[in-house]
């Protein structure tokens, strides 16, 4: 009797900190992508040669910025390009 309540307890503590992970993982997703989604938008409509500045290179570098921080990691990316810190 005691080992069953033992794991019944159990899986109801796994299955909260599986949930919990799993809700943090999904906004970090949706940060990834919004972040990539822009920076995506940012160069095919070309906003950044409103600045003078060339398009930013979407590569490994910039993509693992992008998936990390988010649509932060985006916006810092622009700011150093424009100030003239390229990736």
């Amino acid at each position: 009797m005691m080992g069953e309540i033992l794991a019944i307890l159990l899986a109801v503590a796994i299955a909260a900190t599986v949930y919990y992970f799993m809700k943090k993982a999904m906004t970090l997703v949706i940060n990834a992508v919004a972040g990539l989604i822009t920076l995506w938008l940012l160069n095919y409509f070309s906003v950044l040669a409103w600045f003078s500045a060339p398009d930013i290179q979407i590569n490994l570098v910039t993509i693992l910025i992008c998936a990390l921080g988010g649509l932060p990691g985006a916006l810092i990316l622009v700011l150093l390009h424009l100030i003239g810190i390229t990736i």
